[in-house]
C-alpha cells in the first residue's frame, strides 16, 4: 500500500472529540479511497499555511509538550507516522544529555537504514520535553509515551493532530499523514528540486509525490500564467 492510500480514521481518544470526521464503515465520498473488503480510509490534506502550523503549536503544547513535539518532528523531517512513533529516547537524546543532530533509524515499510539531520527547532522542543515532561527517562523509553508506559498508537496520534486542527477551525482533514505531506509541501514550496522531494519520500515517481503533497494542477497551471517572460 502506497504513502498515499495509508490514511487513517478519526475516533475518540481520553475525553478528545474529532468532531466533523466520517467514522462509519461504507459511506462512500469522494475524500475516501476504498480498499479491499468494502472498507475505505480517508484521504488528509497537508497544512498550507504556516500561521495555522504556529497555531498547531500552540494549541498541542496546552496538552503537553509531547504533543507539539509529534507535530513538530513530523513536518519538519518527513518521517512516516510509524517511524516517528517507534522512535525511543535514545534516537534524539544523547548520553551527553543533549539533543543529537541527527535519527538513524531503519524504516518500517521499507527495511532501510535512513540518517535524518534534525533542526534548531526540533532539537530546542526535544530538550524541552525530556527536561519538562519524562524526568530521566531511561535510553529505551518510547520518545512518545502512552499513560500505559508504551508508545502512543496511530489512532492516538490522529486523534490527537485531528482534534487540535479542528480547535484552530481548520476544515480539511488533517490525520498522521498529514505531516509528512505538510513537510514535503513546504519543501517544493521552497523550492527544492522535485526529484529531491521524491527521494526524501521515497516515492516511485514526482506525479506520485505531487499529488502526495497536494498540489494540483491547477496550481501548476498558476505558475506557469505568472511568468509573463
Amino acid at each position: 500500500m502506497s504513502d498515499f492510500q495509508e490514511e487513517q480514521k478519526a475516533g475518540l481518544f481520553e475525553g478528545w472529540t474529532a468532531p466533523f470526521i466520517n467514522t462509519e464503515k461504507g459511506r462512500k465520498s469522494d475524500t475516501m479511497i476504498p480498499l479491499k473488503g468494502g472498507e475505505s480510509v480517508e484521504i488528509v490534506q497537508p497544512i498550507k499555511e504556516k500561521q495555522k502550523i504556529e497555531a498547531m503549536k500552540k494549541v498541542l503544547r496546552a496538552s503537553a509538550l509531547r504533543n507539539e513535539l509529534l507535530f513538530v518532528l513530523g513536518i519538519n523531517t518527513g518521517l512516516r507516522i510509524s517511524d516517528l512513533l517507534g522512535l525511543r529516547i535514545q534516537d534524539v537524546w544523547t548520553s551527553k544529555n543533549e539533543p543529537a543532530e541527527r535519527i538513524e533509524l531503519k524504516e518500517k515499510k521499507t527495511s532501510k537504514v535512513r540518517h535524518v539531520a534534525l533542526n534548531s527547532k526540533s532539537r530546542l522542543l526535544i530538550r524541552q520535553y525530556i527536561e519538562k515532561e519524562r524526568h530521566q527517562p531511561a535510553p529505551d523509553e518510547p520518545l512518545f509515551l502512552s499513560q500505559k508506559g508504551g508508545p502512543i498508537s496511530r489512532q492516538h496520534a490522529y486523534d490527537i493532530l485531528n482534534t487540535a486542527a479542528r480547535l484552530i477551525g481548520i476544515t480539511d482533514r488533517i490525520g498522521t499523514h498529514s505531516l509528512r505531506k505538510t513537510f514535503g509541501y513546504f519543501a517544493y514550496q521552497q523550492g527544492t528540486d522535485l526529484a529531491m522531494i521524491q527521494k526524501l519520500l521515497n516515492h516511485s515517481s514526482q506525479a506520485e509525490t505531487l499529488r502526495y503533497i497536494g498540489i494540483t494542477q491547477e496550481q501548476m497551471d498558476d505558475v506557469v500564467m505568472r511568468l509573463e517572460l
